[in-house]
């Protein structure tokens, strides 16, 4: 088997579940071993759509029947039209897996990985990831991000006990399944900087470890747009390594703080409302790669304010619970999600006082400033990385509108917990003034958008955010 990197190697050490994983040239060749290590005596099942079963599917099943294990017939799911992410259709493999009393291999992506997984929790058995694409960072984390009763939760499962991918696989992906894994890893920008936030703030407690696997690595990553771009299998593999050192690092945290911020919530809210590009759902990592840009943007916003308008800050007052009930209903239609946003807003106003969180932020803020100023790659400059490699980079590419965008900047907060740069504006009183900023003609969005309405070329900025020294 290929040698791992330091840092996969590293990751997979501290992992809470995964033991193994390959990534190579024929890596459906390895199967066999691994799987007889991981799970004795099983009886397998290949689940796969139709297209991943084409592309790796069947040479694993193949390689599972011709090592003599004890093999299911494979459960090949429609795929010419894209999986949705439904808990029921998780609950329909559950099913079959127990009637096969079979472990399973997932082949796949996204949703293929997210169905199988919860399939396995809700049969309580262990199972093997063979990826098919370098599209997402959920092959080796803990959770399941799907549909349930009409709202995207992630849903509590163990990760797989092994991954595997074939490069040649990965290379012969479609090149927007690469975009979108590119997006996804992008996103962990401003994952990073949120965590900096909820730690400094006394909201979140940073975990070293977890942190450092993701943060230390990621300009390195992002860097390889190029060659990404050229479907290099080389670099393709450090794309995946990035991927699944992101989802052992949430393996190890315990819960996906390392790698998703705002910049998912963004995600989520379109995902859940079934955003459609070119009819079909929008993916995930298009999503996030827009948000991560979205956020990025208000960074930027936030890293340009006074000194003096920081340490002048004060909190607007109590909050107001029937305003913010209006709110919830004005910005969902369905009653069933506006309900589980009030429970995650209720749960993210219990974790202390806004008053002491904002005075709190004043005296960080120096400190925090250089900080997020040295760590942060500007929107201008992730933009360009994502154009570079075919990615979304602005709402357009997913058919949003500026308008559209600029209202969900409120309403992303809404629908989960986790402490972001979000609600910190909120809780300042500067979130709609910030909104409203950059989407001003002179502002990030505004600047775009009339460029793209008159064709012209969109400046681009590629400096890192310079922290000023007042």
């Amino acid at each position: 088997m290929a040698q791992l990197t330091p840092v996969l190697q590293a990751a997979l050490r501290d992992a809470a579940v995964t033991r193994d994983v390959v990534i190579e040239r024929g890596a459906a060749a390895a199967l066999p071993l691994v799987a007889a290590r991981r799970v004795t005596g099983a009886r397998w099942m290949v689940v796969a759509d139709e297209r991943t079963w084409r592309a790796a599917g069947h040479a694993a099943h193949t390689a599972l029947a011709g090592a003599g294990a004890l093999i299911a017939p494979a459960l090949v799911l429609p795929g010419q039209q894209r999986l949705k992410p439904r808990a029921d259709a998780a609950h329909d493999i559950a099913r079959q897996l127990t009637e096969a009393d079979a472990v399973p291999v997932a082949v796949g992506s996204g949703v293929v990985n997210d169905l199988v997984k919860y399939a396995a929790r809700l049969t309580n058995r262990p199972y093997i990831c063979m990826a098919t694409a370098a599209s997402m960072d959920g092959y080796a984390a803990s959770g399941a991000a799907l549909l349930q009763d009409g709202f995207k939760r992630t849903l509590a499962c163990p990760p797989p006990v092994a991954v595997l991918a074939d490069l040649d696989v990965l290379a012969n992906a479609p090149a927007q399944m690469t975009g979108w894994g590119y997006g996804d890893l992008a996103g962990k920008a401003v994952a990073g900087a949120d965590w900096l936030l909820a730690d400094a703030l006394q909201v979140e407690v940073i975990n070293p470890g977890p942190f450092a696997l993701v943060q230390d690595h990621l300009a390195g990553w992002i860097a390889d747009a190029p060659r990404l771009a050229a479907r290099d299998p080389d670099a393709l593999g450090g794309l995946l390594t990035g991927l699944l050192v992101s989802g052992f690092a949430m393996q190890a945290h315990g819960n996906s703080r390392p790698a998703s911020g705002s910049d998912h919530q963004f995600s989520h809210l379109w995902e859940m409302e079934n955003l459609q590009v070119g009819g079909e759902p929008a993916a995930h990592g298009a999503c996030v790669g827009v948000g991560c840009v979205a956020m990025l943007g208000l960074y930027e916003w936030l890293l340009a304010r006074p000194a003096a308008a920081v340490q002048q800050a004060r909190a607007p007052g109590a909050y107001d619970d029937a305003a913010l009930s209006a709110e919830i209903g004005d910005a969902f239609g369905a009653a069933d999600v506006a309900s589980a946003a009030r429970e995650e807003m209720k749960a993210k106003r219990a974790t202390g006082d806004r008053a002491k969180r904002v005075a709190r932020f004043a005296e960080a803020w120096p400190a925090l400033r250089a900080t997020l100023g040295a760590r942060l790659i500007g929107a201008s400059a992730m933009q360009r990385h994502l154009r570079e490699i075919g990615a979304a980079a602005h709402p357009a590419d997913l058919g949003i509108s500026l308008q559209t965008l600029a209202a969900d900047y409120r309403r992303a907060r809404l629908i989960r917990r986790r402490y972001t740069l979000l609600d910190l504006l909120e809780d300042l009183g500067w979130l709609d003034q910030a909104v409203a900023d950059l989407f001003a003609p002179d502002g990030f969005w505004g600047r775009q958008g009339a460029a793209r309405a008159t064709n012209e070329p969109v400046p681009m900025h590629p400096e890192p955010i310079e922290g000023d020294t007042t």
